[in-house]
């Protein structure tokens, strides 16, 4: 039996303003079978990095005409196959927003996706580490050559050695209480808001919310090898890495 309320001061519903954490898939390619090996080697080499997240397909990048469309059925498939829920759609021309609609996705024209420009390096006065929030990962042993660990929803801290080809990823701050010399990555679900600390600070590569830096692109001498801080700093071009020393 429905329950029917007469009261005209409590409505049968409300309209209230919600947030909700999306992911950004920003196409480079119309080749689906392409995207889907490369979720297979993400879900490979992180198992759980994808949990049913909500995603934004972002087509800007592809440069359509008013009329060309991509095999959005395929693409859809792909997604909800490696454990990605497609929500919606961005920078879609007027043939594919029609289908993408008829396809149940969202217009996400006005979403604000993060865009990656050439990390920079500037000085800055004394940095003190955040106290890590409750609940944080602690691994209190060093990292090996193809170790990998992921602190889904958190912090992580090391108390040791991030060995190269050692790998440590979190969806909140890396906190590297010895050297890093594999791979870090804060912000892994696009939190920009998240920051890297080493204490000797040797990475083979950096990422805060997918912007990057690799060894290849070698850091100043007042960084390499002592204690430093990564944080991700948005402006009008993009975002982009910031690295500095950390002052006793």
């Amino acid at each position: 039996m429905a329950i029917v309320s007469e009261d005209p001061s409590n409505p049968c519903y409300e309209i209230k303003s919600a947030d909700l954490s999306l992911v950004a898939l920003v196409l480079n390619t119309t080749d689906m079978d392409e995207v889907s090996q490369a979720l297979k080697r993400q879900m490979d080499e992180s198992p759980g990095f994808f949990d049913q997240d909500p995603v934004v397909i972002d087509v800007g990048g592809l440069n359509l005409a008013e009329d060309q469309t991509i095999d959005l059925n395929a693409l859809m498939g792909v997604l909800r196959a490696h454990q990605l829920v497609p929500l919606a759609i961005k920078g879609a021309p007027a043939a594919l927003l029609t289908l993408a609609r008829g396809a149940g996705l969202v217009d996400a024209s006005d979403a604000r996706i993060r865009r990656s420009v050439p990390p920079v390096e500037r000085p800055a006065p004394l940095l003190v580490p955040p106290v890590p929030p409750a609940g944080a990962m602690i691994i209190d042993k060093p990292l090996r050559s193809g170790q990998q660990v992921y602190a889904k929803g958190r912090d992580l801290i090391v108390m040791g050695m991030v060995n190269p080809g050692a790998e440590v990823i979190a969806d909140g701050h890396v906190h590297v209480y010895g050297a890093l010399r594999g791979k870090a990555i804060a912000g892994a679900r696009g939190n920009g808001d998240a920051h890297i600390f080493a204490q000797v600070m040797e990475p083979e590569l950096i990422s805060i919310a997918g912007v990057y830096r690799t060894s290849e692109n070698a850091l100043p001498k007042d960084i390499l090898g002592r204690a430093a801080h990564v944080f991700l700093q948005s402006g009008a071009e993009g975002d982009k890495l910031v690295i500095t020393p950390l002052h006793a």
